[in-house]
């Protein structure tokens, strides 16, 4: 099922809020499957949108024109993190289940598994992200983080610096690969051949930095769950700038970054996906229209935002 909203955050209710009014902009939910619950999505370049059904041992394509679904069951004591679509079309999935990297394949729907060695069992996959080369880099929230070259099936696992917490992970336009550990409170830049990490503090302890992404110049946005903080840091200046999320308790779990270098972050404090204007340093909101949404990730195309719902099985899309 598909429900349309179009939504504008009126001025007085805005300045209230301490946001920024945002122009009106076309949200999109779809449902999924009951107890899916939807962690990651993925636009694929022919218009479809992969996504995690986590509890469900699956990788499942919807079908925005149609609202279809197909599942693509990933195997036994599968448990589905993330989803990101490769160069060629095909999607890349994260397996806490198979502790193992998974390629499904765009067109015929193969599935391929990359286990982990055994010196990295039970790692907790998480995130990943395409470096410059074409190899897919990912986290294990147990501590490790790792390299895998698709062309050869080759894979270097490596420990934390600060042990357990490495989350999210993201590419730079350049190719570089960084990293950032929820437990270990860091930001850090993998040496793309040596996979040695260069630890970067942020600008206070504990903050919680739980996903990056990011923007065409090469700067890494932070999300920061245990200050309510989006922050950002410049790698040719090596500093931080830090932005509180609006709001009396935020807590910022997804950070996305889009073509026009808007962040987009997911607000679980306001039940609301924000996003946020470098140029102007506000923030517009987008609230779910119902309760306990937990948008953990999102991901984007030009002229469309999207989103998982993990706490109402549903996926959403904010066109404009």
């Amino acid at each position: 099922m598909q429900s349309h909203l179009t939504f504008i955050v009126s001025l007085g209710l805005a300045l209230f809020l301490g946001l920024a009014p945002v122009r009106a902009a076309d949200v999109q939910y779809y449902d999924v499957g009951a107890g899916d619950h939807p962690h990651d999505v993925a636009p694929a370049p022919d218009g479809t949108v992969w996504y995690t059904a986590q509890h469900k041992g699956a990788l499942d394509r919807l079908d925005p024109k149609t609202g279809k679904i197909t599942r693509v069951p990933l195997g036994h004591g599968s448990r589905p993190h993330v989803v990101i679509v490769g160069p060629n079309g095909d999607a890349w999935v994260t397996d806490s289940g198979l502790n193992a990297i998974v390629r499904v394949d765009g067109k015929t729907e193969e599935v391929e598994v990359f286990p982990l060695p055994d010196d990295a069992s039970n790692a907790n996959m998480n995130t990943a992200a395409f470096d410059g080369e074409g190899r897919v880099w990912f986290t294990g929230q147990t501590g490790f983080y790792g390299r895998l070259d698709p062309k050869t099936g080759k894979m270097d696992v490596w420990k934390s610096p600060k042990g357990r917490g490495p989350y999210g992970i993201a590419a730079t336009p350049s190719g570089d690969i960084y990293y950032v550990s929820l437990a270990g409170s860091f930001l850090g830049k993998a040496d793309l051949e040596t996979g040695e990490t260069n630890v970067i503090e942020p600008e206070s302890e504990g903050v919680g930095t739980r996903r990056v992404w990011a923007d065409s110049k090469g700067r890494l946005w932070v999300s920061e769950w245990n200050a309510g903080n989006l922050s950002f840091y410049d790698p040719a200046k090596k500093d931080w700038t830090v932005y509180k999320l609006p709001g009396n308790e935020p807590h910022a779990y997804a950070v996305f970054v889009d073509d026009h270098d808007m962040v987009w972050v997911s607000d679980f404090g306001a039940n609301a996906i924000l996003k946020f204007d470098p140029k102007t340093e506000t923030f517009g909101s987008f609230p779910s229209n119902k309760k306990d949404a937990s948008v953990r990730q999102m991901l984007g195309r030009p002229g469309e935002m999207w989103g998982a719902e993990s706490g109402t099985d549903r996926l959403v899309v904010i066109r404009d």
